[in-house]
């Protein structure tokens, strides 16, 4: 496998290169196979991200979260303590339409904090945004390792998965293997405008059977 930094710097790239009409296209063909599984149907808090540098666009689905019901959260950065790399995420929930504030990294993030705030745990589904990913679900992000920390707390359970991690790609970004490290969070799941990903055969037998209904 290439080096992370020129495999990450590939990836990127072919993602940006999707043209306005792909990149819309891809989003909406997305939302139209998640919306129809049972653990975003089942899920009341959910935390999506806003798409920046060619990620796909989670907005179209939110809409349908919005219409449901659902709480909907965003990711913001917590305050640093030794360095970035012990900053977490911290999940604000966002109502459509409200003010949000770029970050350090120009990302959007909601300005609402105190009681709105919730850490991953309380959620029951997340989507992650990602760079590379392969059929097994393991995933290559930015690099900064944030929803690695954030999430660890996972690796420490053996039967309580919540909250869900789904990816959202599109399938220029998928590669042959990534071999995880070891503080590496798996997902559950990636899904792109093509098809489901699911990581682990347990989890792939609940998906195939949840999903029987529908065909």
């Amino acid at each position: 496998m290439p080096h992370p930094k020129l495999l990450r710097r590939a990836l990127r790239a072919s993602r940006r290169a999707l043209s306005s009409r792909s990149q819309r296209n891809h989003s909406r063909l997305v939302a139209r196979l998640l919306r129809r599984e049972i653990r975003f149907r089942r899920a009341r808090r959910i935390a999506a991200y806003w798409p920046a540098d060619g990620e796909l666009d989670p907005r179209p689905l939110l809409e349908d979260a919005f219409t449901d019901g659902k709480a909907v959260y965003f990711p913001v950065l917590g305050k640093r303590i030794g360095g970035r790399s012990r900053v977490k995420l911290r999940f604000v929930r966002w109502i459509a339409g409200e003010t949000m504030r770029p970050n350090h990294f120009g990302i959007p993030e909601p300005t609402r904090r105190g009681r709105h705030i919730r850490p991953a745990r309380h959620l029951d589904l997340i989507l992650v945004p990602l760079v590379g990913f392969d059929s097994a679900c393991n995933r290559i992000g930015m690099g900064g390792g944030y929803y690695d920390r954030t999430l660890a707390f996972l690796k420490a359970r053996r039967y309580w998965r919540r909250p869900r991690l789904i990816g959202l790609a599109h399938e220029c970004q998928r590669i042959e293997r990534i071999e995880p490290r070891p503080w590496d969070i798996p997902l559950d799941a990636v899904v792109t405008e093509r098809r489901i990903y699911v990581g682990s055969p347990p989890d792939r037998q609940i998906w195939l059977r949840d999903r029987s209904h529908l065909s």
